[in-house]
């Protein structure tokens, strides 16, 4: 098992499916981060995700779609050409993604690969030199069971629906959901 921390833990045994989220640069208010601090353990992503599911202000890069298209396609690139995980379910929302994939490399390794990619195709893409486009570090979770995998699947494709964005999880284009047969 491997296991690394910077200001998060972040454990990863082998064979294990990861779920994984990062979030846009500035995203969380300093209330939030506030917030977060002051929460029990194990609330932290809950706040954060709430708050991130519903945010009309800040940085919302990923709303145009010319973004979220090409990160989209960087996380099949990952798993497809670099062969760095095999991807279980993504949904890229207005300032942050979640993934769920079993992987083949380190995790630092792979969100480095991913984030560094489309942080230098976006940044392009909407004209910004030299600004960060991800917040460093991304919140990880390892996969304890089938059913617990199925869960995550399940919070991760319905994340535009809970956010009141589409009616139907197949109806959000930048999800795994997407033309998968329900």
């Amino acid at each position: 098992m491997v296991f690394y921390r910077r200001k998060l833990p972040h454990w990863q045994p082998e064979g294990m499916a990861l779920f994984v989220t990062w979030r846009l640069s500035g995203s969380l208010p300093a209330e939030v981060q506030k917030e977060i601090l002051q929460s029990e353990p194990g609330k932290t992503f809950l706040i954060a995700d709430r708050f991130l599911d519903k945010a009309s202000k800040g940085p919302l890069w990923l709303n145009d779609p010319t973004v979220a298209a090409m990160v989209v396609e960087a996380l099949k690139f990952g798993e497809s050409s670099l062969k760095l995980y095999q991807l279980v379910a993504y949904v890229v929302m207005a300032n942050h993604v979640h993934a769920l994939w079993i992987p083949n490399a380190p995790l630092s390794k792979i969100t480095h690969a991913i984030k560094s990619f489309t942080a230098l195709k976006a940044n392009q893409i909407l004209g910004r030199k030299g600004k960060r486009f991800w917040q460093d570090e991304s919140f990880d979770h390892w996969v304890r069971s089938e059913a617990e995998l199925r869960r995550i699947v399940r919070y991760i494709e319905y994340n535009p629906v809970r956010a009141g964005l589409v009616e139907r999880v197949e109806n959000w284009p930048w999800s795994s959901a997407t033309g998968r047969t329900k």
